[in-house]
């Protein structure tokens, strides 16, 4: 697992030995970040169920101007990598609950233009995830929320201020969706 381009082409990130972790393949990841294209220049990031940190530092890399890493068990891991990539400088670690996290950032009033969310799969936590940052209003008008799942869940939550408003399917155990503000909660712009 390596940073794809950017200020940290090339780093290789340590990964967790075992299999609690499963980082997202470097084919995905590319694939990612070229849907997502110049939109992470100077962007807001947060990066749920961070594990190795990868995808937050991915958009660092980028050019992203912030990014707060949020996982129970990865902390020390995601701040090796950041240190690692020299990303640290712009990098947020929280070792807590993502849910719980969720919920303060919204009383804080906090807002982000990219979330990204990739928790293990088959276990309701990016749907709990997904329906929070619905709910606390946590990505930015403008914003993109990335959530990767198994192929297998199909069953979204109801939202009250975002959209689906793209798929993608890797094989046969990886689906991407990317979810933005409702126009109507833009103020109509459409």
């Amino acid at each position: 697992m390596r940073i794809i381009t950017g200020k940290a082409r090339g780093c290789r990130l340590k990964t967790p030995k075992g299999e609690a972790t499963r980082p997202t393949a470097d084919r995905i990841k590319e694939s990612l970040f070229n849907i997502l294209g110049r939109r992470v220049e100077a962007a807001h990031v947060l990066d749920l169920f961070a594990g190795t940190g990868a995808l937050g530092l991915e958009a660092l890399s980028r050019g992203a101007a912030s990014a707060l890493f949020v996982d129970e068990r990865t902390a020390a891991l995601i701040e090796e990598n950041a240190v690692k990539t020299r990303l640290l400088g712009h990098a947020e670690i929280v070792r807590t609950d993502v849910l719980r996290v969720l919920t303060q950032l919204g009383k804080q009033g906090r807002s982000f233009d990219l979330i990204f969310c990739d928790p293990p799969y088959r276990r309701g936590l990016w749907e709990k995830a997904l329906s929070s940052v619905d709910r606390e209003g946590l990505l930015a008008p403008d914003g993109c929320m990335i959530v990767e799942h198994g192929a297998g869940e199909e069953t979204l939550p109801a939202l009250e201020n975002l959209r689906c408003v793209r798929e993608k399917s890797y094989g046969k155990t990886t689906r991407l969706r990317f979810f933005c503000v409702a126009a109507e909660e833009r103020g109509g712009e459409s």
